[in-house]
């Protein structure tokens, strides 16, 4: 399936639907997972020039999460062109992509569709190394878990008095360097800030807005926790709409078409690509945003995997696969 059988569907919704249809897909191929990140904005605005001004938006959604600020930026780019923005969540919507969804009028959710905490990491060069991996890769660090370990402290150690405090943070900072410990507690104060702005289309009680953002930014226990549209609806009493089995089927072969290209499910392994060869050319296809106006941005990794001997050891030679990346960047289909 490719885009001109999403085109089809978006048509069909759109239809449907009396409104206008847009996707947006972040990878989550074990080994090449995609974010949402702030250069999509400036595709956002070509397809929504392309549209114009008009009254329903429908944004279908599939995500693991990514940058809040880009998330909040693209609710709010998106409502410049609408009257109403509703996002369709055929199977994941998670972290910045929950966000997203409280900025939405409505949520229309498939019975396997998730939300999830929207508690973020914290993701630079100053982060932990992680063992046994390359320098330029760090560990995530999320805000929650900073906060449980000082609420551990707390609540195993009593921490009563102002050195046992004092203590207790610098062990913190011999671990996580105290710029990415300032960077946390910015975070966890912003994604409060954004979501209490963005769930007032979904509630007003500000007894209730807290409760919701409690257990949304830490009270889930966990950033893997997933919240199916039984809970999101009864539960928290967001605006979940379930779609009509005829808009269920449009929904389930977008998701399918999507799903088939970019190989969800399957885990990158070069070995499998080459299939006994001793060199191959890929192209994998990590993230999207198509709609009928203004076709189809894919971000592409492609390049070559070859076969090589390393030395590892005076005279002791291992083979590997070599990857020889020659282009990583946003192509456009019409």
């Amino acid at each position: 399936m490719n885009y001109s059988t999403r085109k089809a569907l978006l048509q069909q919704w759109e239809t449907k639907r009396s409104c206008t249809a847009l996707l947006y897909v972040t990878g989550d191929r074990p080994g090449l997972e995609t974010q949402i990140h702030p250069e999509v904005l400036d595709f956002f605005a070509q397809h929504l020039d392309g549209i114009g001004t008009v009254k329903t938006v429908s944004l279908f959604l599939h995500t693991r999460g990514g940058s809040t600020l880009a998330a909040w930026s693209l609710v709010n780019l998106i409502r410049q062109f609408t009257e109403c923005l509703e996002i369709v969540v055929p199977a994941k919507a998670h972290s910045a992509g929950t966000l997203m969804c409280l900025g939405a009028d409505s949520i229309m959710m498939t019975r396997q569709a998730t939300l999830g905490p929207i508690d973020p990491s914290v993701n630079g060069p100053l982060n932990p190394e992680i063992p046994g991996a390359p320098p330029q890769q760090r560990a995530p660090v999320s805000v929650e878990a900073i906060n449980g370990y000082i609420a551990f402290a707390k609540s195993e150690a009593g921490l009563s008095s102002e050195d046992a405090r004092l203590g207790v943070l610098r062990t913190l900072s011999d671990r996580v360097h105290p710029l990415v410990l300032g960077d946390v507690y910015r975070s966890r104060t912003q994604i409060r800030m954004l979501g209490r702005r963005l769930i007032k289309r979904h509630l007003t009680d500000e007894d209730r807005v807290n409760k919701v953002l409690d257990f949304l930014c830490s009270e889930s226990g966990s950033h893997d926790y997933t919240i199916y549209r039984q809970e999101a609806r009864d539960e928290l009493g967001l605006r979940v709409e379930r779609p009509t089995d005829e808009l269920y089927a449009i929904i389930r072969d977008l998701h399918r078409s999507y799903a088939d290209e970019m190989k969800f499910g399957t885990p990158l392994s070069p070995e499998a690509l080459l299939s006994g060869q001793p060199q191959k050319e890929y192209s994998h296809v990590r993230a999207m945003i198509e709609s009928v106006a203004g076709g189809s941005h894919r971000f592409v990794s492609e390049g070559r995997l070859s076969r090589q001997q390393i030395q590892v050891a005076p005279g002791v030679m291992q083979p590997a696969v070599a990857d020889a990346r020659s282009f990583e960047g946003w192509r456009h289909e019409t």
